[in-house]
């Protein structure tokens, strides 16, 4: 006679795990076949979707083909309705933790994909992915610890009350911190300024060194550095000088009030000429402006066609010593601050 073990015959339970043993040493030989076939594949190809179904496969845990085979071998037992209970909830929940794994590996495999396709050109986007893919697998497991308790018979809607309450006093304990980290991510994702750009903060400016989740740093000009948090930053008027196409040069030269007519007459077309030497410079306009109180107003206005700052130094300080040279060449004298005194004689 078949002896009983948990109401169930010897022989069924030597079948079921005969059969289990079989499901899991197949299963196992197959995955570290694919691995290895995967692998030698993607040392030959891009690694792209064969290096993601191999870290899904890497991700697949023992235990969770012990318990495929478990529940594959539960068909030959005559459980009990306790018994089987039991046993679809631990396959629940090895399939559930197995699901959060894979779910893990999915978000890993997009974000390796982005560093990969962006980061050479955005520095700062290896930050926000990095916050990102936190975020999205603390969401990704927090569903699936929910799934398993659910699975288990607990009531998880009053987890879920609890948690919102308790959620809404975290939020507020460190808002500053979740407004600095929301801020590090529309830093990187609206771009208005990235690694590398020459940007000015109200009275402060320089050159963007780090972007990180709660602060920026940035490289002043006098060689300091400036630590700003994220959401200061973004409440401030930001100017970046690193997009500009061309740079605006505006300036004024004041003549004294004996220069003739036909030389003040004369002056506008005198510095276009100089202006339009300089294949870097793009005259745009110069006038008789006013009659200032000491002077003849003369404004000029150009554009650089090249932002950077040195060279439009470089190019104003030669646009500059021109001007001298020819005001000179026809003797135009420059203007400066001087009163004229009348004394009138009494009777």
């Amino acid at each position: 006679m078949d002896r009983l073990f948990l109401d169930t015959p010897l022989s069924q339970w030597l079948t079921a795990l005969g059969v289990c043993f079989l499901i899991v040493l197949v299963l196992r030989l197959v995955a570290s076949y694919v691995i290895r076939r995967l692998g030698d594949l993607t040392k030959q190809t891009r690694p792209e979707l064969d290096d993601f179904l191999v870290e899904l496969l890497r991700k697949t845990k023992g235990l969770f083909i012990l318990l495929f085979g478990v529940w594959v071998g539960a068909f030959f037992l005559s459980l009990s309705p306790v018994n089987s209970e039991w046993l679809r909830r631990a396959l629940g929940v090895g399939l559930l933790v197995q699901g959060g794994l894979w779910a893990t590996a999915v978000v890993n495999y997009f974000l390796a994909r982005s560093r990969r396709q962006q980061a050479e050109e955005d520095p700062s986007l290896a930050t926000a992915l990095g916050a990102l893919g936190f975020v999205a697998k603390a969401v990704v497991w927090a569903i699936f610890v929910l799934l398993i308790l659910q699975n288990l018979g607990v009531e998880i809607t009053a987890i879920l009350a609890g948690v919102s309450v308790g959620g809404i006093a975290i939020a507020l304990a460190v808002q500053n911190i979740l407004g600095d980290l929301f801020s590090s991510l529309s830093i990187v994702l609206d771009k208005p300024f990235v690694i590398g750009d020459f940007i000015v903060v109200g009275e402060f400016s320089g050159t963007v060194e780090h972007v990180g989740l709660k602060s920026t740093h940035i490289r002043s000009v006098s060689g300091e550095q400036l630590v700003f948090s994220n959401s200061d930053l973004l409440s401030s008027r930001i100017r970046n000088y690193k997009r500009m196409e061309e740079r605006r040069a505006v300036f004024t030269l004041g003549v004294t009030y004996d220069t003739p007519a036909e030389d003040l007459e004369a002056l506008p077309g005198i510095i276009r000429a100089v202006v339009e030497k300089h294949e870097l410079a793009r005259f745009d306009r110069s006038h008789f402006r006013s009659f200032g109180d000491f002077a003849l107003m003369i404004e000029t206005v150009y554009f650089m066609k090249v932002p950077d700052y040195g060279t439009y130094m470089d190019v104003q300080q030669a646009i500059n010593l021109e001007i001298h040279g020819v005001f000179s060449e026809r003797g135009i004298e420059f203007a400066f601050p001087t009163q004229t005194l009348h004394l009138k004689r009494g009777g």
